[in-house]
């Protein structure tokens, strides 16, 4: 579990669900876009319940491990579309195999 500190506060997510939405804000903010997403969370007063996040440039986050408050946060549904919209914002990289028509001394 971990604790998430967003505008002011904090709420507690799942690993998987924290790392996909700290890392797609991360992939917006260098691209200069935001996205409002919504992921199951724990409040400091223990309800769970959806949140939704604008996170984007502007977004200050930063997370911390937590104590496992006994509260199912996962939701590989939304860890990963996460996951496949930060990958869409990667920039892209050519795959240079042996089969290329580059000469083999380029491969060292």
């Amino acid at each position: 579990m971990q604790k998430l500190y967003y505008a002011g506060g904090h709420i507690f997510l799942d690993d998987d669900v924290c790392d996909a939405l700290v890392r797609y804000a991360q992939a917006l903010a260098d691209v200069g876009k935001s996205d409002l997403v919504v992921v199951p969370a724990l409040s400091d007063e223990g309800l769970r319940g959806e949140t939704r996040l604008l996170i984007g440039p502007a977004s200050q986050l930063f997370t911390a491990p937590a104590l496992d408050r006994g509260a199912d946060l996962q939701d590989a549904e939304s860890t990963r579309s996460m996951r496949d919209k930060t990958a869409r914002l990667q920039p892209s990289s050519p795959v240079i195999g042996r089969n290329s028509d580059l000469p083999e001394e380029d491969f060292g």
